[in-house]
């Protein structure tokens, strides 16, 4: 049996949504579904309970943030959510080189294997980080 690694630097993040089509009205929650998936996020009920979620990628997510803030008004609930939950996960608002070489400032002394392996990303990348943060 085979297992595939999921690298930690793309885990996808979920907002949950509680009751969203009682506190918005189904006309705004369209127009939250369309941005979300113009950002490659997925804007959804949880099976088949009153509950939705919104998914994807912590950077998709914040441009979503972005363009709903700049959206119509009765988006309020929606942005209050995404906030909360982007401030959880301010460590993935990064794109991961910028991650990789966060690492390497904070442990100069790391070898590019051990970036590697806890990083998931490849040699080259790691190469890359290692050049950059040298730089500085």
């Amino acid at each position: 049996m085979a297992y595939s690694k999921v690298s930690v630097l793309d885990a996808n993040i979920t907002v949950a949504l509680p009751s969203l089509l009682h506190r918005m009205p189904k006309t705004r929650v369209a127009i939250a579904k369309e941005l979300a998936q113009q950002h490659t996020c997925q804007l959804k009920r949880v099976r088949r309970s009153r509950h939705w979620q919104l998914t994807g990628q912590a950077l998709d997510i914040q441009n979503v943030y972005h363009q709903l803030i700049l959206a119509p008004e009765g988006l309020e609930f929606l942005i209050k959510k995404i906030q909360a939950c982007l401030l959880l996960h301010q460590d993935k608002l990064h794109t991961p080189q910028q991650r990789l070489k966060q690492m390497l400032l904070a442990e100069p002394n790391m070898t590019l294997s051990q970036l590697m392996e806890m990083t998931q990303c490849s040699l080259v990348e790691a190469r890359r980080a290692r050049f950059d943060a040298d730089e500085l």
